[in-house]
């Protein structure tokens, strides 16, 4: 019997090696090659002849102003943070991955989803290729989701997925996970980079001809990156990451990619023991509860998607020695190295010789530049030992001549505070509203050094 022929495929890229290297020769990515079987080429030329078979005819050519278009209709999962996450619910024929760490809850917040989709009239399907069906309905009886209709299939091979799906046609259907189904055609083992192409690649199609919405639950990598081809993530329609400490009750899905809505929309859920709960004000989960104010913090408002949130700042300085520490939880620690820099610079505050911690509260991750001023202003306050103003935030960019520059969408960022008992602003000049907000006292500043005699004025 003949030696089967082994290949190294990447995994960052697919590409194809005779041998193993230790840096794949097409991407110049480092440790991706994995050793797997040489396809059949028997195999291979009716796979692509299946392919070719199930094409659809080509299109005629139309002008974009001849073409009629309206809105996709959705449906709502019957989870408010979900449905922001998604744009606004499930679209026909879409197809969503959704990523994240092992046990972060994207199979529960989806079990979820389908028995409140199932209750709502719709036929649905949970396919699973890591569990039994038994174990799915203990979850259920767990998540107190008693009596639920939604159909469980426990299967891993393709075309009997593609059959059921044929046969049942649901309006929902969910894969657990994308890296456990295989197809006959290809010889590599599940989970490998030709298997998760193929496999999502016929999964898709069936979704856009059928119009059956198609959520796919994807592994992740020790890095966070979802795990396969980097292809799958073109290939779907919404890419969602599972955000979240796994020792933490809070959890955050945000939107990668999304063809039918707003990039960057995060929905927020606790961990209950009857599963995923929406968070309905968010905001309370970044900001400590002092009783009052102290030295070291500063509330800023940032954007996530289109939903501003208020976070809570904290800032440590304290004696370094020789060689002072900068370190930041949540925020870029160069930029904290600049930011200091600018301090020392422009505003005559020295962070020389002393450690400086920052951290944002709550595990959250701040990546807009619209947090510099409140880090400035909590780093100095650290350093005086005086704390800021009851009901005090602040937010804007600062540059490296001094200047506070605008932060997008400040007027949605300052009602936002308003509304939620905040009374002293300091934020940049060109973000000044017009009219003056009720219960809301505004302080425009140009430069950090005037954001910082502001700040002792009110102190």
């Amino acid at each position: 019997m003949a030696k089967e022929k082994t290949i190294y495929t990447c995994t960052e890229c697919g590409g194809i090696s005779p041998k193993w290297l230790g840096k794949c020769p097409h991407c110049n990515a480092w440790n991706t090659l994995i050793e797997s079987v040489a396809e059949n080429p028997g195999a291979v030329k009716n796979r692509y002849s299946t392919q070719r078979q199930g094409l659809a005819k080509a299109s005629e050519v139309t002008a974009l102003a001849d073409i009629e278009a309206s809105d996709m209709s959705r449906t709502p999962t019957g989870h408010e943070e979900l449905d922001r996450v998604l744009g606004g619910g499930i679209v026909e024929g879409g197809v969503v991955l959704i990523g994240g760490d092992p046990g972060i809850g994207k199979s529960t917040l989806l079990l979820q989803a389908l028995d409140s989709l199932q209750r709502a009239g719709l036929n649905t399907l949970y396919v699973t290729g890591e569990e039994s069906g038994a174990q799915v309905a203990l979850r259920s009886r767990r998540l107190g989701l008693d009596g639920s209709q939604v159909k469980v299939m426990a299967e891993i091979q393709l075309d009997k997925i593609l059959a059921t799906l044929e046969g049942t046609q649901p309006a929902v259907a969910v894969i657990d996970s994308i890296q456990t189904v295989y197809s006959d055609l290809l010889t590599s083992a599940p989970g490998s980079v030709a298997q998760v192409r193929e496999c999502a690649a016929h999964l898709t199609r069936t979704a856009k001809s059928s119009g059956v919405c198609i959520i796919l639950v994807g592994h992740v990598t020790k890095d966070g990156a979802l795990a396969g081809p980097r292809v799958l993530e073109h290939m779907v329609d919404t890419v969602l990451y599972f955000e979240g400490d796994t020792h933490s009750s809070f959890r955050l899905v945000r939107a990668i990619k999304n063809r039918f809505g707003a990039v960057n929309e995060i929905g927020v859920f606790a961990m209950t023991e009857k599963g995923l709960k929406g968070v309905t004000n968010p905001s309370a989960m970044f900001l400590s509860q002092h009783s009052e104010p102290v030295p070291g913090s500063c509330v800023m408002v940032t954007l996530e998607g289109t939903r501003p949130l208020l976070v809570e700042i904290q800032a440590l300085v304290d004696d370094g020695g020789a060689n002072p520490r900068r370190l930041s939880v949540g925020l870029d620690k160069d930029r904290l190295a600049m930011l200091l820099a600018v301090l020392h610079r422009h505003a005559g505050v020295a962070c020389m010789d002393q450690d400086v911690f920052v951290n944002a509260v709550g595990g959250v991750r701040i990546s807009e530049p619209a947090a510099d001023l409140a880090v400035m202003l909590a780093i100095a306050s650290s350093l005086r030992g005086k704390a800021m103003p009851k009901g005090f935030l602040a937010f804007g960019e600062v540059g490296l001549a001094g200047e506070v520059r605008p932060a997008p969408r400040g007027q949605e960022r300052l009602r936002e505070a308003a509304k939620l008992g905040f009374s002293v602003a300091v934020v940049p000049k060109a973000n000044a509203p017009k009219k003056p907000i009720e219960g809301l006292t505004i302080h425009p500043v140009e430069r950090i050094e005037e954001a910082l005699d502001l700040v002792r004025s009110l102190q």
